[in-house]
């Protein structure tokens, strides 16, 4: 079968732009980060006020499509061809997906965040029982389904076109039964540079602000001060780290990076779950599973506290969002030979249910901790968030062994997340190769360590908060992109298994422009009797 689709013409639109916009952007965030912070800081707070009730039910809808395709008959449709195989073991495929996306929230916020809620949550009067199972449920809520549940619907979406259908590793793949060949126009790459922009901020802004949590766990545990250079230096060698990571191949380091964090984090839930009050966290982990499965639904609509959910819920949403073009792009590179119902259970379930261990063993501790030392788990809260893990290991044993494993689980999370996004930016700014040069694998690692460090030594954590929040911003319209990705698998994989229409040109409407190829047609209207 003739395959017009595999090499799009080529061009460095999408590179250019990418670096124009990370450049502008980088000055104005170094250079004016107050003035810069005013306006974006007023456009986030209209997206995240006005519009938060948007975010919670774009999510909704985005999740519960992952879900109703994946139990569908569609389900059973593979990333790639009939007979393509997964590349990578169980295991290796579980620690990939977990790897490839948030894992260091989880090392800091699974004891500050419960803690947080705990003395200012919008449901329950603080500090009491009542209040401590909502805080560990609203974050892990935060963290859990829908999480992953948006990385997965990305991922299955770009896998799907990239690998079953033939198109290159892009964004704007995914549209392809909306708007045809046109992806690789205007349209295709204004949405590839919107995809490279959330990524690249996303990415820089986490690294600087964890270099800067990374600097504060070394004065508290050896008293060091740290300094913005300190803190530059950080960055620069986790830089080092994850950029020779990804250069080195996929199967290589990167596959050991994400094991070592696999292996790291279970052993410390263990010693955790061991030493911080067994019988407490597991009678925690129960009471707070029923309660999230009971009120599961009653969390995704709630809106009863706007201001709160603006800081808190509407936040994570639009950051999870901004974070779905790699965190997508990176699932589906690895679940190539997997199924869609593999896919979205396999990268929604497995990622949510380890986060609901660790951060239930880990709130649950620092509770059972915060009481037996009156309050001094909250009390470092109140200081300094980022202080948090830190203060719960001291009240446990082997500290002197365990605060600096932390610290060093700490830079694995990060290399782990870093370089799946210097995996995924050559893809998005090289046309789709599947396989990136080394040398532009090299350049966006490079490039992400020094935006971060650029805006730590001129404008510190302010320009970095600046850059944050406006790659949140950045959400908006990415929740309408991913909104019409699902459109596109939905319309092709209905034509995938509607004989008759296997003989007729594909033709799907868009505004007033039509798209008609027979040879498209061809390959997406194929019909294969396994799959009826």
């Amino acid at each position: 079968m003739k395959n017009t689709l595999e090499q799009p013409r080529k061009d460095h639109t999408v590179l250019i732009a990418s670096i124009i916009i990370v450049s502008v952007f980088t000055l104005l965030g170094a250079v004016f980060p107050d003035g810069t912070g005013k306006v974006i800081y007023a456009i986030n707070a209209f997206l995240c006020n006005d519009l938060g009730w948007l975010y919670l039910l774009m999510v909704a809808l985005l999740v519960g499509f992952g879900l109703t395709i994946a139990c569908s008959k569609y389900g059973t449709v593979r990333l790639g061809k009939d007979d393509d195989k997964p590349e990578f073991s169980n295991f290796q495929w579980f620690a990939l997906l977990f790897g490839g996306g948030i894992g260091i929230g989880l090392v800091f916020w699974s004891v500050a965040e419960p803690m947080m809620h705990y003395a200012t949550g919008p449901l329950d009067d603080p500090y009491t029982p009542a209040a401590m199972q909502t805080a560990i449920r609203l974050c892990f809520a935060h963290e859990g389904v829908h999480c992953w549940g948006l990385f997965a619907v990305c991922g299955l979406a770009l896998g799907y076109f990239q690998y079953r259908k033939g198109l290159p590793c892009l964004i704007s793949s995914a549209f392809y039964p909306l708007i045809g060949e046109k992806i690789h126009g205007p349209i295709g790459k204004t949405i590839d540079i919107i995809a490279v922009f959330a990524t690249v901020f996303g990415i820089s802004t986490s690294l600087g602000l964890g270099a800067m949590q990374i600097s504060g766990g070394i004065n508290y545990i050896w008293g060091i001060d740290t300094t913005n250079i300190t803190t530059a230096f950080i960055i620069a060698i986790i830089t080092v780290l994850f950029t020779l990571a990804t250069v080195s191949g996929l199967h290589r380091w990167m596959s050991k990076v994400v094991n070592w964090k696999t292996w790291i984090s279970i052993g410390f839930m263990i010693f955790i779950l061991v030493f911080g009050g067994t019988v407490f966290i597991m009678q925690t982990m129960v009471d707070t599973f029923g309660a999230y499965i009971s009120k599961f639904v009653m969390q995704t609509f709630w809106y009863g506290d706007p201001e709160w959910l603006s800081s808190w819920t509407v936040f994570y949403w639009a950051w999870w969002i901004a974070w779905a073009p790699f965190c997508g792009q990176f699932f589906a590179r690895v679940s190539k030979g997997r199924t869609i119902r593999q896919m979205f259970f396999g990268g929604t379930l497995l990622p949510a249910g380890f986060s609901f261990l660790w951060i239930t063993i880990y709130a649950a501790a620092g509770f059972n901790a915060n009481t037996s030392t009156g309050g001094i788990i909250s009390q470092a809260v109140d200081v300094d968030y980022t202080t948090a893990l830190y203060a719960l290991l001291q009240q446990l044993p082997a500290y002197q062994v365990t605060a600096p494993l932390a610290l060093f689980l700490v830079v694995i999370c990060f290399v782990g997340a870093a370089d799946s996004a210097t995996l995924v930016l050559p893809m998005l700014t090289s046309g789709g190769e599947l396989h990136p040069s080394k040398k532009s694998r090299a350049f966006w690692g490079v490039a992400q360590g020094a935006v971060t460090i650029v805006l730590i030594l001129i404008g510190g954590q302010t320009a970095l908060k600046v850059l944050q929040t406006a790659s949140v911003a950045a959400a908006f319209p990415f929740m309408f992109i991913m909104l019409f990705m699902c459109l596109g698998v939905w319309k092709a994989l209905r034509e995938e298994f509607n004989p008759e229409l296997a003989g007729q040109p594909l033709i799907f409407s868009f505004g007033k422009k039509k798209v008609s190829d027979p040879e498209v047609q061809e390959d997406f209207g194929e019909l294969r009797s396994e799959n009826k």
